[in-house]
């Protein structure tokens, strides 16, 4: 069965390592938006930002599995893909203290001892930062379904299930891992560096997808 096979299960294994990395990511997104309120506010901002994540995610998978099998489209998509990598390595040098900051906000707990949850953040009004996350958010959204569409490849199965376990770290699981990627930095970079394959592969199965209809335009 194609469930057990081989390829499926690396396809798996890479949609799991995608999705813990990009939550992460997309959590400590939400945390820098959201430090910046009155402690009151702090948990209605992050809610809007894990439901708008969790809708975005659902529309962008529903509409990149039909583009991905467009002719050119899944090229374009490893491209785009390689930008997502370099934004994500320029994200993973975002400095300890701004981090930090964002864990408190998510876990709501004073992580530094200095009396204070997230308390050096920028303050910021509820709708400053309910727009923040939401910009924040559908890029972050595409860029995850696109990373997921790309290392699943043809099997539906793996897509459904990283969809669901990334709505699921988003929804349950933000707070720790934004902590675990805080603590042990290598994790995301080694998801970072999964993401790059996924990205060159699709750009050279892109280009074999399109160049026999180049070769033809030109001959």
């Amino acid at each position: 069965m194609d469930i057990f096979s081989a390829a499926s299960l690396s396809a798996l294994l890479q949609v799991i390592a995608i999705d813990l990395v990009l939550a992460g990511d997309n959590a400590i997104v939400i945390g820098l938006a959201a430090a910046g309120l009155p402690s009151e506010q702090r948990k209605k901002a992050i809610l809007i930002g894990v439901l708008a994540a969790t809708v975005l995610r659902i529309l962008f998978a529903a509409v990149t599995v039909k583009l991905l099998a467009i002719v050119g489209l899944l090229l374009a998509g490893g491209i785009l893909l390689l930008w997502v990598c370099w934004k994500m390595y320029r994200e993973l040098r975002t400095s300890q203290a701004d981090e930090q900051e964002a864990t408190e906000a998510l876990s709501n707990s004073d992580l530094d001892s200095d009396s204070k949850v997230a308390g050096k953040a920028p303050r910021k009004t509820l709708g400053q930062a309910a727009l923040q996350i939401v910009v924040a958010d559908v890029s972050m959204s595409l860029d995850n379904v696109l990373a997921v569409a790309g290392a699943a490849r043809d099997h539906f199965w793996v897509l459904v299930i990283g969809l669901v376990l990334s709505i699921g770290l988003m929804g349950l699981a933000a707070s720790f891992i934004a902590r675990l990627l805080h603590r042990y930095r290598w994790i995301a970079y080694v998801g970072l560096l999964i993401i790059l394959y996924v990205a060159l592969d699709m750009v050279y199965r892109g280009a074999m997808e399109v160049w026999p209809h180049v070769n033809n335009a030109v001959s």
